[in-house]
């Protein structure tokens, strides 16, 4: 499951915006808020790309980076957050 950056900004405990400036004063992401290094932390960060048909503009394409599964432990750990501890499994309580 991918997330947005409001998504695992929420996640975290942050707003959205604290988590892009960290994320940039670690050199995670460029000034367009995509992956610094597509290749280097591609298990961690993606680009998602969109497009839309506008009227008048004709054929219009978007960038955003997700964060990955994997990626949530090891955006915590860049940023030095600690992560909250996983919910409760109760399937086995007999």
């Amino acid at each position: 499951m991918d997330r947005s950056l409001a998504q695992t900004a929420t996640y975290l405990g942050l707003g959205r915006q604290q988590l892009i400036t960290q994320m940039r004063a670690k050199r995670l992401l460029n000034d367009r808020n995509l992956p610094a290094y597509p290749t280097r932390d591609r298990a961690y960060l993606i680009v998602k790309e969109g497009r839309w048909y506008h009227p008048e503009l004709g054929l219009q394409y978007s960038q955003s980076t997700r964060v990955r599964q994997a990626g949530m432990p090891w955006l915590a750990e860049q940023l030095g957050i600690d992560l909250p501890p996983p919910p409760a499994d109760h399937r086995d309580v007999a």
